[in-house]
């Protein structure tokens, strides 16, 4: 599960520097643990590092019980890795090349359950080609093991180049660490494990004598030391289960080693990641509110469309009433004036005549309310010029290349392609806003309580003028013919009725248009503050948008690598680990 993980995570690499640089250290990891895990079932390997003449040869001798490999001062320092294991065992499936490595293949019985590696001192000055010094040779090998045996003298053990070379190889290998020349040095132990405590937790130090453990009957068996814990448990405690044990403990430290030099690349560059996506926030947010202000501008041109629009809706509620007569009238006044100026016609050609003005005034006001209806795709059509376009992408594409994302090699084309689709969206979402804007003003302003205010103005005068001419008519006349009613009544009459109409259909526009303006200001702002052009730079917040994925995904495999470690026995508390 967790190598499937580690797998999906590294093929699933977004196009960010950061992340292919992980992608690198994880394939790598993922061919060190496929040959870690074909290494269950074998020997424990266990390779010995450090400084020249602290009796790393003698040391192996006296833990295989053999001569097998000469001592300092019968080599030259400089030379390749012994392998020392069983006649069984098959070196190259433990991984090690064959051809880089002297081979000491024996019976010996400690050999059944251990292959021991003698390796090069990491702290001589060589004057060779780089590929055949001993630091290169000892990288090699010490990927291979399971466990490093660190040895040290009095003199030896602050080593910085020996120290320099455990931080290499210590992650994924469980450490031993001893003390060598114990019958001829002081016991350091204290101190060396002071010094490793900041990096490493030291386990048990051994402190052992090789030459006394080699050979026991001339220099006295007790001279050995902690020889004998340390070869059982060598050849014993880490054998078996246990050594499979220490295998996978190895493995999750490796892999949390690699997931922690994966955070600490992605981390040193997800604060750019974030600051592109601000400042793609922003960039939309600055060209939101440039079409935005553009399509109030062309909104408030054509109010006169939105306010026909608003008022025939608000008719058509209301049904057939006196008002809303009024209302329809007012709507269409144009065409009323029109007609009614076909009663002045007197011949075919002032037919004629009147006949090319009226279709040549129908086209106009087609025309205008086709206009009036494309204000928005007109506005949005013409929000942006190059010029601010261009700054745009360059802004975008500095921070990108900051943050390690890919930015516009052709920008010309790509940015005029975005900003039609961006455009497009804007305008779907700015025609879906108008019709809710008009419905909710004209739903607001036909409420039973302003028809009732408005409907009871007009009744009033209607009535009066109504009850007034019945008065005269029925009542008046009969009494004296000479007061019935004539056309100076009917004159006056209608000039009040058509003034009080005019006064209420100017007092409901009024409102009608203030609402619509004070409506149409706050929509202007929320497309503002909404930053609603979603298909520009979205490339490039896609992208951004992966990044962030790609770091929360190696944070849940490091907390199942956690939780792994936490519910696995890492092998004997002596035994030392990087912390």
């Amino acid at each position: 599960m967790l190598i499937e993980e580690l797998h999906n995570w590294a093929e699933e690499t977004p196009n960010w520097a950061p992340a292919r640089s992980c992608r690198s250290l994880v394939r790598g990891l993922l061919g060190r643990i496929d040959l870690m895990r074909r290494r269950i079932d074998a020997p424990l390997v266990v390779a010995t590092l450090g400084g020249t003449g602290t009796g790393k040869s003698t040391l192996v001798n006296a833990l295989v019980g053999h001569d097998v490999t000469a001592g300092g001062r019968q080599r030259p320092t400089t030379r390749r890795p012994v392998v020392i294991c069983h006649s069984d065992v098959d070196v190259a499936a433990l991984g090690i090349d064959v051809d880089e490595v002297d081979l000491v293949a024996k019976d010996f019985p400690r050999l059944r359950r251990l292959v021991v590696i003698d390796c090069p001192d990491p702290d001589t000055t060589e004057r060779e080609n780089v590929e055949e010094t001993n630091l290169a040779r000892l990288r090699k090998v010490l990927p291979h093991c399971d466990v490093l045996l660190i040895t040290a003298t009095q003199q030896k053990y602050r080593s910085a180049r020996v120290f320099d070379e455990l931080a290499r190889a210590a992650t994924g290998a469980r450490l031993l660490f001893v003390q060598t020349h114990a019958a001829t040095d002081d016991d350091v132990r204290d101190d060396w494990r002071a010094a490793l405590a900041d990096r490493y937790v030291p386990g048990r130090i051994f402190r052992v004598d090789s030459l006394a453990a080699r050979d026991p009957d001339e220099h006295g068996a007790a001279a050995a030391g902690d020889f004998d814990e340390l070869l059982e448990m060598l050849t014993d405690r880490l054998s078996g289960p246990t050594g499979n044990q220490i295998r996978w403990a190895n493995l999750l430290d490796l892999v949390r080693a690699t997931l922690t030099e994966c955070e600490s690349r992605l981390q040193e560059s997800m604060p750019a990641v974030r600051e592109l996506v601000d400042v793609i926030d922003r960039q939309r947010g600055e060209l939101a509110t440039s079409m935005a202000r553009r399509l109030e501008s062309e909104l408030l041109s054509s109010r006169r469309h939105w306010e026909n629009r608003m008022i025939n809706e608000v008719a058509g509620q209301w049904g057939m009433s006196p008002f809303s007569l009024v209302l329809r009238l007012y709507g269409g006044l144009g065409a009323l004036i029109a007609n009614a100026s076909l009663l002045r016609v007197r011949s075919t050609a002032q037919l004629v005549i009147w006949g090319a003005w009226q279709g040549q005034q129908a086209v106009s006001r087609r025309r205008q309310e086709r206009e009036a209806s494309d204000a928005p795709r007109r506005a949005v059509g013409l929000a942006w010029d190059e010029s601010q376009l261009e700054s745009a992408a360059l802004v975008v594409d500095g921070y990108a290349h900051t943050a390690g994302l890919p930015h516009r090699d052709e920008r010309d084309s790509a940015l005029a392609d975005e900003a039609s689709r961006a455009a497009g969206g804007f305008l779907d979402h700015v025609t879906v806003d108008l019709q809710e804007l008009v419905s909710r003003l004209a739903r607001n302003h036909a409420k039973s309580l302003s028809r009732i205010g408005y409907e009871l103005a007009l009744g009033v005068l209607l009535v009066y003028l109504v009850a007034r001419l019945g008065w005269n008519f029925f009542y008046e006349s009969w009494i004296d013919p000479a007061s019935m009613y004539g056309t100076e009544f009917f004159l006056a009459a209608g000039f009040w009725l058509l003034a009080w109409c005019i006064l209420l259909v100017g007092i409901f526009t009024f409102r009608l248009r203030r609402g619509l303006s004070s409506q149409l200001a706050q929509l202007t702002e929320t497309w503002c503050a909404s930053g609603n052009v979603g298909a520009l730079f979205d490339e490039t917040l896609r992208g951004c948008r992966a990044a962030e994925q790609f770091c929360a995904t190696r944070n849940e495999i490091a907390g199942h690598v956690d939780h792994l470690a936490d519910r696995l026995t890492p092998g004997p508390e002596t035994l030392g680990r990087v912390r």
